[in-house]
């Protein structure tokens, strides 16, 4: 597996930092997801996966969109080069794979479960029908899009703006949905340092130097399993 660039970097925050989107909320609403998808009676295929099965491949044919319902996913992208980045970390009530709805022929990144996953496999064809037919859906679908570019910008200021350090704080946080009202949350398994240095755009030597001061802080524990993150680790973004 390769390693990414690192970005130019600065020692600021280019945003205001009370209202900085630095972790994804814990109280996701599924609900709405699946009170749509139990109305479908065909195009969808329930599947099950473990840790680091391959649910698809960069370059495949994009014909379905997936809602996962339990566990995380990682998108990577791999270079004509072969350098491989983690792109993203989608989780439990999060959809992924809706490229195809806007023409996109093939898979721009290949989908890898992290941990047991439970996901919902639902065609081009129904889905492009129930965001014509269901009353209320297409709404809660752009909203969803709309959110999720938000932290898609705010990723890309990150990287952009931020240290290494502060970035891979504000990926822990991400990654444990690390909410206002939290005081610890555990990181799945199968996100290891490997994975945090092509997420933060840096090498692996750094990421367990940076990890290391981390855990004598209190700000994370962490061994061969799994990894909690403290509420502590917050003052890494929130101060200069």
């Amino acid at each position: 597996m390769g390693t990414t660039v690192d970005i130019a970097r600065r020692n600021i925050l280019p945003v205001d930092k009370k209202n900085a989107p630095v972790a994804a909320d814990k109280k996701r609403e599924t609900a709405g997801w699946e009170s749509f998808l139990a109305r479908i009676s065909s195009g969808k295929t329930v599947l099950e996966y473990r840790a680091n099965d391959t649910i698809f491949m960069q370059g495949q044919p994009a014909e379905s969109v997936f809602f996962l319902g339990r566990g995380k996913v990682k998108l990577a992208v791999t270079s004509f080069e072969g350098k491989e980045a983690i792109v993203a970390t989608m989780g439990s009530g999060e959809l992924f794979g809706e490229g195809c709805l806007a023409g996109q022929p093939l898979r721009m990144a290949t989908a890898i479960s992290v941990g047991d996953c439970t996901l919902t496999k639902v065609e081009k064809r129904t889905m492009v029908r129930m965001l014509h037919e269901g009353e209320g859906l297409a709404e809660m679908f752009v909203t969803y899009l709309l959110s999720r570019n938000i932290r898609y910008e705010a990723d890309i200021v990150d990287q952009l703006f931020n240290s290494s350090e502060k970035r891979l704080a504000r990926i822990l946080l991400l990654l444990s949905h690390f909410g206002k009202e939290s005081k610890t949350e555990t990181v799945v398994p199968g996100i290891n340092q490997e994975h945090l240095a092509q997420m933060v755009g840096t090498t692996r030597s750094r990421i367990s130097a940076f990890m290391n001061k981390f855990r004598k802080l209190g700000f994370v524990d962490y061994n061969s399993r799994e990894m909690t993150v403290h509420s502590g680790l917050r003052s890494v973004i929130l101060n200069d």
